[in-house]
């Protein structure tokens, strides 16, 4: 005999946090425009140059170099986090448990299912 419920997809999944690279990259590049202006205007320079081309000259320099230490230090946290992973078990809601007609058909939505190995976190 068929039953009216299938038996829900449950899948293995991994949980865990991973840092967004652009602002990583933004404000090493902003950390390291403020470096060339402290370099360009609160250092003492040779009179010969204008303080602004120097300001120019260094903002590339450093501003290049902020976002390769911005991009290095995202990777190195993206790496902490793979460590960090947790294992949680997923399992597709039918439908007919959402309280959606058949009119409506919204994408399949998963919830995880709490596996008791961390404790306050409840599904």
């Amino acid at each position: 005999m068929a039953s009216d419920h299938p038996t829900p997809e449950r899948r293995e999944i991994t949980v865990r946090r991973a840092p967004k690279y652009v602002p990583f990259l933004i404000l090493g590049g902003l950390l390291g425009i403020a470096v060339a202006a402290i370099i360009a205007y609160a250092l003492p320079g040779d009179a010969s140059y204008d303080p602004g081309s120097v300001f120019g000259f260094f903002m590339v320099l450093c501003a290049a170099g902020g976002v390769i230490l911005g991009a290095i230090a995202a990777l190195i946290l993206d790496r902490l986090s793979v460590r960090r992973a947790k294992q949680a078990v997923v399992e597709a809601v039918p439908d007919a448990e959402q309280g959606v007609t058949d009119t409506e058909q919204p994408p399949a939505q998963e919830h995880p299912r709490d596996d008791g190995s961390e404790p306050g976190l409840r599904s």
